[in-house]
């Protein structure tokens, strides 16, 4: 039997491009270690090349470009089945308040908030909503751009800074409580996992430096509550048109009421990112996870399985 061919995309032209070739990298090795015959691919604009025998993509390029539905559209123009959500989706979770529009018209729980543009810069009506709030680019993740305002006269300087990677912000109301996350795969969700920041919030560098979180899997809940995050995790997910995987982030309040922030259509994928400890929380080791994605991607060009090599027999997620 021939060997699959899976090009694995990683890099891109977003603040994201370091995260995106660890996330590249450690996929390439999971794949590999299953047998799959492997091209790594550092995309660094609309012009990249692939080889013409690759059976499937496996889009591993987080923020602009990759995650907000571009890479999508052009790999469905040439024709290449592609692992993740599909391009109307990945737009609609890209933009923030796109996805805060469809969470309000599902029902779906999320903090207040306003947007601002570069060209209108009356302040007023955001600190209407009262402090702290969060300041956030429109298009960008892994909280780049991102800013809690704890009082008025830090606002605009907030905005400043959210404005170098976007010309439309998200000011939104901060919702004191516990960070969860919800990794979603094939439409089930994974184990809940609790994110603690050892110091203030779950910034750029508490993400990516070795020490500076705690992450709880699966994540101290009462039965009720880690129910009631899956389901609401999974109408997010769905309401967006999202498939095969995403990782949705929530804040539980002091109050004990759910919110939605986003759904993450390409999240973090090394070996100790989110979604992959989840996976392996349900039993799913992470080349077995990618292997996974990639079946799915297949699928949907009417290749029902993956080689022998890497196609290992799929567990139960637990519920």
């Amino acid at each position: 039997m021939k060997r699959l061919k899976i090009a694995v995309l990683m890099g891109g032209p977003s603040a994201e491009r370091e995260v995106s070739l660890r996330s590249g990298a450690a996929v390439v090795k999971a794949l590999t270690a299953t047998g799959v015959n492997v091209v790594p691919i550092d995309v660094k604009d609309s012009e990249f090349t692939m080889p013409t025998d690759v059976d499937a993509a496996f889009v591993a390029l987080h923020g602009t470009f990759g995650e907000d539905g571009t890479l999508q559209r052009t790999l469905e123009d040439r024709g290449i089945a592609y692992t993740g959500s599909g391009p109307e989706a990945s737009a609609r979770a890209f933009d923030k308040i796109t996805a805060k529009t469809e969470f309000l018209v599902a029902g779906i729980p999320t903090p207040r908030y306003e947007v601002l543009d570069r060209g209108y810069t009356d302040l007023s009506r955001a600190a209407l909503l009262g402090f702290p709030l969060v300041v956030k680019p429109a298009r960008q993740g892994s909280s780049v751009g991102i800013s809690i305002v704890r009082r008025k006269g830090r606002l605009e300087q907030a905005c400043q800074i959210a404005w170098q990677y976007d010309h439309d912000l998200l000011v939104e109301q901060f919702i004191t409580g516990r960070e969860l996350t919800v990794g979603i795969l094939d439409g089930r969700a994974l184990p809940v996992v609790e994110i603690r920041p050892k110091h203030g919030f779950f910034t750029y560098v508490a993400k990516y430096t070795k020490g500076q979180t705690e992450y709880l899997v699966p994540a101290p809940l009462d039965p009720g509550v880690e129910s009631q995050t899956k389901a609401l995790a999974l109408q997010a997910h769905d309401c967006l048109g999202c498939r095969d995987y995403s990782r949705v982030d929530l804040i539980l309040a002091e109050t004990g009421k759910l919110f939605v922030l986003e759904v993450n259509t390409i999240p973090g994928f090394t070996e100790t990112s989110l979604v992959p400890k989840a996976a392996q929380a349900a039993g799913i080791k992470f080349p077995e996870l990618c292997g996974r994605l990639v079946k799915m991607a297949l699928a949907r060009r009417g290749q029902n399985a993956m080689a022998d090599a890497a196609g290992k027999e799929a567990v139960a997620i637990s519920s």
